[in-house]
């Protein structure tokens, strides 16, 4: 009776014996845990030959975003991000309320210029056709 198949199933050509642990050097490694604010530990290995000053002191965390710190009673927090602050607001950084009432003034004088201008030269073109 054939069955066509192969005598003994789940292995392959060339496979070396089931369960075989010499698969290579295995590098010594290092464990360092990282704590985030919101709770959540990481624990990546690092090989032990790099420099304990190479090994990051503060990771990303994978699961919130949130930076994460080797100290577990203190973990890193985030620093208060500003708003996003507008141009006017710049503008009311360098200027003082009286500077900005001085200049305001200005602008609109000059406006007021200009559409007297405007409106004498209108009248001298209306003045002219008829």
């Amino acid at each position: 009776m054939s069955t066509g198949g192969s005598a003994i199933r789940g292995s392959r050509i060339g496979a070396g014996p089931m369960g075989e642990q010499d698969r290579g050097y295995r590098a010594e490694r290092v464990t360092r845990s990282y704590y985030c604010s919101n709770g959540h530990v990481q624990s990546p290995q690092f090989a032990s030959h790099v420099e304990l000053a190479d090994i990051p002191e503060f990771l990303d965390c994978p699961n919130c975003g949130m930076p994460a710190g080797q100290d577990k009673d203190n973990p890193p927090v985030v620093a208060k991000h500003e708003p996003y602050k507008t141009h006017l607001a710049y503008v009311k950084e360098r200027r003082t309320e009286d500077e900005a009432n001085e200049l305001l003034e200005e602008a609109v004088a000059a406006v007021r210029e200009r559409r007297v201008r405007l409106a004498e030269a209108a009248a001298a073109a209306a003045a002219a056709n008829n």
